[in-house]
């Protein structure tokens, strides 16, 4: 793609994210009179945003219509606050008016895990971890994580996994809330690395492989990750709850050390240890022949998981009595 055709790219996704932002607020969520006549919009009007803004109507249409390819940071914050646009908002928009020059692009070399982070897991082997770079590619993962999620090779995309797998929409509870969050962190990525030729072509075949993606691909929703709770529903052991925190290098932003934590003393946090046994012997006898050794297993875990946890009841319950001298 040559300069010009990236500038006029580059103008017409931001275009597109204003128009969408502004077809999402009405006059009266901006704190404005509705300007007469029909409406042939679900939101504000044109004339009525760049109202709000302080720009002139030409003007902001140029810069929706993908005509105006240098906006300043005073607009783009005038816009924002118009739009009533939260902090994750704000940014992708900047992104998406930065000059080509600013524009990150994918870098060649195979990504590296950063020392840091790596050292970091090895000190949080008790429960599932995987660290993400550029694309939502898999640079590290520990055992437990595929035990709990399912096959993840190093290299893979999580993106693809958690869209595409139908063992993701099996394990995770409230899939499509997490597939919804999955599409706006990778729109946020694709206005940070606009050259990303590999970021295009991933968001092109998701979009192309899933009618519901490319919709919500549509919608121009941004999220950064943040922390949140999550359902995993195992076929052996069950259902588990996970609190996710990310952790990423002030150096490396676009690297994200993801952890699952159970709360402690709940049924998640006994059941980890069996699972990471479980996924171990999984993995050495291959797929089991007896229909019924699933069934076994999830007693079997169930059984040490209770059996843990009435032994911490118990500890706790009946402290040692204190003998008189």
């Amino acid at each position: 793609m040559t300069a010009p055709d990236v500038a006029a790219s580059d103008a017409a996704a931001l275009g597109a994210f204003l128009r969408s932002r502004r077809d999402g607020i009405t006059p009266a969520q901006a704190g404005i009179a509705a300007f007469p006549g029909p409406r042939r919009v679900p939101g504000l009007r044109k004339e009525e945003l760049a109202m709000l803004a302080g720009v002139s109507a030409d003007y902001y249409s140029r810069i929706e219509q993908g005509r105006q390819t240098a906006v300043s940071i005073e607009v783009l914050d005038a816009l924002a606050r118009a739009l009533r646009l939260d902090d994750t908002e704000r940014a992708h928009l900047r992104d998406l008016a930065a000059p080509p020059s600013r524009a990150g692009g994918g870098r060649i070399a195979p990504q590296q895990p950063d020392p840091s982070l790596l050292r970091l897991m090895t000190t949080l082997d008790a429960v599932p971890v995987m660290l993400l770079g550029e694309r939502l590619e898999v640079l590290a993962r520990n055992a437990l994580l595929e035990a709990v999620l399912g096959p993840l090779p190093l290299g893979s995309s999580l993106a693809r996994f958690v869209l595409l797998d139908p063992a993701a929409r099996e394990r995770i509870v409230e899939w499509e809330r997490f597939a919804q969050y999955t599409v706006a962190a990778l729109r946020r990525d694709i206005a940070r690395h606009a050259r990303d030729a590999r970021l295009g072509a991933l968001v092109r075949q998701l979009r192309e492989s899933d009618a519901q993606v490319d919709a919500w691909w549509r919608d121009h929703g941004v999220r950064e990750f943040a922390s949140a709770q999550k359902i995993i529903r195992h076929p052996v052991a069950g259902v588990l709850h996970f609190g996710i925190e990310i952790v990423s290098p002030p150096l490396d932003p676009d690297q994200r050390l993801i952890v699952y934590t159970a709360e402690p003393g709940s049924e998640t946090e006994a059941l980890l240890p069996t699972i990471r046994a479980w996924g171990a012997g999984s993995a050495d006898s291959g797929p089991a022949d007896d229909p019924a050794q699933p069934a076994s297993r999830a007693q079997s875990m169930q059984s040490a998981a209770a059996g843990r946890a009435s032994s911490r009841a118990g500890s706790i319950a009946s402290p040692q009595r204190r003998q008189t001298p």
